[in-house]
């Protein structure tokens, strides 16, 4: 499996570098590179590219306000000089977080990441979409998940965590590649951080939905659509 990527920083430095590293690595190939977000929104539309190196602080706009901006970006690697903007990053589900100056070592990671991240997709695409079950790379193998034991999905920093009705799972997926395959009338994105399924809901209470003694978060602005969802021609009044 090849990867196309592109790097998008404003330091010529940190591209070539970047650029080296990318050389070395087999099942990376280099798209792109941009001094600026804006020059590459023609190729990333297009839909060719596969993974983002994107640095966040840039002149005009930041890497994490363009990421935002993209529709159906791909995923993305982030790399800045300042840590601090490490959360900002999970925030949007980035594949991983790189501190420059960066290792080969920690890119290396972070490229093994995105291969795994496509590997499973692939797998998971292989079967129907109506399929019963799906795999997730956790604890070093590949384990079957069936869809009907998930109870929720919580996104965690730069992994997320799935939980079934039998035991937590912990895997480096990006929460919008489980939002894309899960079937949609079957689950729904409920809060930036959560996806629940829709028959394991127990009850709902002022912003919160109980599942079990999971207590998960409604976010303010998609209240109205989670209610009409699980409620639609199911809720009984006299």
């Amino acid at each position: 499996m090849i990867i196309n990527c592109i790097i998008i920083d404003d330091e010529p430095l940190a591209r070539k570098g970047l650029k080296e590293y990318i050389a070395d690595i087999d099942f990376l190939a280099l798209a792109g590179a941009f001094d600026s977000p804006l020059k590459a929104t023609e190729m990333i539309s297009s839909g060719q590219v596969q993974l983002l190196f994107l640095d966040i602080q840039m002149p005009k706009i930041t890497g994490l306000d363009f990421f935002k901006s993209l529709q159906n970006p791909p995923p993305v690697v982030f790399t800045t000089a300042y840590p601090q903007f490490a959360l900002d990053g999970f925030e949007v589900n980035a594949l991983d977080y790189l501190v420059k100056p960066v290792s080969f070592e920690r890119f290396l990671k972070a490229s093994l990441k995105a291969r795994e991240y496509y590997e499973v997709r692939e797998k998971n695409l292989t079967e129907a979409s109506s399929s019963e079950f799906f795999f997730i790379k956790a604890d070093n193998k590949l384990v079957k998940l069936l869809i009907d034991e998930v109870l929720f999905v919580e996104a965690m920093q730069n992994y997320v965590m799935i939980n079934t009705s039998g035991k937590k799972y912990i895997t480096y997926l990006t929460f919008k590649a489980l939002e894309d395959y899960l079937p949609a009338d079957k689950f729904l994105k409920v809060h930036k951080s959560y996806i629940v399924a829709l028959s394991k809901v127990d009850s709902i209470e002022g912003n919160e939905i109980r599942i079990g003694q999971h207590h998960i978060p409604i976010s303010r602005n998609q209240k109205e659509e989670v209610m009409d969802k699980l409620l639609k021609n199911r809720f009984l009044k006299r």
